[in-house]
């Protein structure tokens, strides 16, 4: 599974089972640690019932969770740089589950708000996505875009598993009793996950002492830095586009006169399809690249989101949901995939974490664009056009990233 298995152990014979635990335990983590992205989606509508606010402002639970989400992938990204993976691990652990319990005892907006962006978000579930993914990165090669298209799709379990768990949850006992019923199940599931994470790749020691490499100078004939605005402007558009039906699918299907049961489903039919889409993508990077494997992505997402527009039948929603699933899911570990191609080892944790930083963002951004854009047209068609138009800006951006690497010769893998 791992072509690069003897490094982790200086050729230890179970290296190679190591590496294999370590990703399982990676995806477990990831799974459970990214509960926080969802508990404002499917409690969108009770929350915003309870606190007296529009749909607009309703959203802003998630939004601020993907902004604080974001900046923390930066901050953990670094500290994963700097110490390893378990101290952000450990932070993490203990965030989340502080964040979904005492959001669950606040008396005001704000309170609720602060604790499920700085807590949940921030510190929280942020410490199982770019270090995560930055480590996975370091120990595979050959096999790196499905290593991390692996990893990466615990996000789409949790998104498979966790909407109709909170549904239920909050159907039979309100959404504080849900938040504070899982709270107490991350604590007492990540900790101990986290724990087995303590080792370190050996080269990486080799690697911090040796000059840097001459070919990550001027990746794509531009300055590092330039190189990485562009792919973070690409996260942006991409990811507004991506949570147009992700945050607001349920109360779409509720609008058009379905259930929130059967929008749930629906969340979780894209998550689950998206599942599949991480693996295959990842299979694919391999092959074709990180930036071949994003530009395919995001032409199939923006085909898709022209499709939601017309579904107004179940049947239509369901098929539609599936095949977004399985159009975008590839996406941002291809964002991955691309900074580990032509960036340092050593700057994968900072780097990976502000390229995921601008995908949350254009995620949190999307997710509230769309509500605000439903009450001021009381329909989502024009969210839908919006997502359009940031996705086309996506597929500029990477069309012209692989334009460079055509004419610089660059490895597009």
């Amino acid at each position: 599974m791992n072509d690069s298995s003897h490094r982790s152990s200086a050729g230890a014979p179970s290296a190679g089972a190591y590496v294999a635990f370590r990703l399982i335990v990676s995806l477990v983590l990831m799974t459970v640690g990214t509960v926080g992205m969802y508990v404002g989606i499917v409690g969108l509508k009770p929350i915003a019932a309870e606190f007296g606010i529009l749909r607009g402002v309703g959203s802003l639970p998630y939004a601020l969770f993907m902004l604080g989400y974001g900046f923390g992938n930066v901050l953990h990204g670094r500290l994963a740089d700097r110490y390893g993976i378990l101290v952000p691990l450990l932070i993490g652990s203990l965030a989340l589950p502080a964040g979904l319990i005492l959001s669950a005892q606040t008396g005001s907006l704000w309170q609720f708000l602060a604790a499920i962006a700085l807590l949940a978000g921030m510190l929280g579930s942020s410490a199982v996505f770019a270090p995560i993914v930055a480590d996975v990165s370091l120990w595979f090669t050959g096999r790196r875009g499905l290593a991390v298209g692996f990893v990466l799709s615990g996000s789409y379990f949790a998104g498979a598993v966790w909407p109709p768990v909170l549904q239920y949850l909050i159907g039979e006992y309100g959404w504080r009793s849900a938040f504070t019923t899982v709270g107490y199940f991350c604590l007492a599931t990540m900790v101990p996950l986290s724990l087995l994470l303590y080792r370190k790749p050996a080269y990486l020691a080799v690697a911090k002492g040796a000059p840097r490499d001459s070919r990550f100078a001027r990746p794509l004939g531009l300055a590092p830095n330039a190189l990485q605005c562009g792919i973070c402007l690409a996260g942006i558009g991409c990811c507004v586009g991506m949570s147009m039906p992700q945050v607001h699918i349920v109360a779409h299907a509720t609008d058009l006169g379905f259930s929130a049961q059967r929008g749930a489903e629906m969340l979780s039919l894209m998550l689950g399809c998206g599942i599949i889409s991480r693996l295959v993508s990842g299979w694919i990077s391999d092959r074709i690249g990180g930036l071949r494997t994003l530009l395919m992505g995001s032409g199939l997402q923006g085909l898709l989101l022209a499709a939601f527009i017309p579904a107004d039948s179940l049947s239509a929603l369901y098929i539609v949901s599936a095949c977004f699933g399985l159009s975008q899911g590839g996406i941002v570990p291809s964002y991955a995939i691309i900074v580990r191609n032509y960036f340092p080892a050593g700057e994968a944790g900072w780097r990976i974490g502000t390229a995921l930083f601008f995908t949350l963002f254009g995620m949190a951004l999307g997710g509230w664009l769309a509500g605000f854009l439903y009450d001021v047209t009381g329909s989502y068609t024009v969210s839908f056009i919006n997502a359009l138009a940031f996705n086309a800006m996506n597929f500029l951006v990477v069309a012209f990233l692989l334009t460079r690497a055509r004419q610089y010769g660059a490895a597009t893998r």
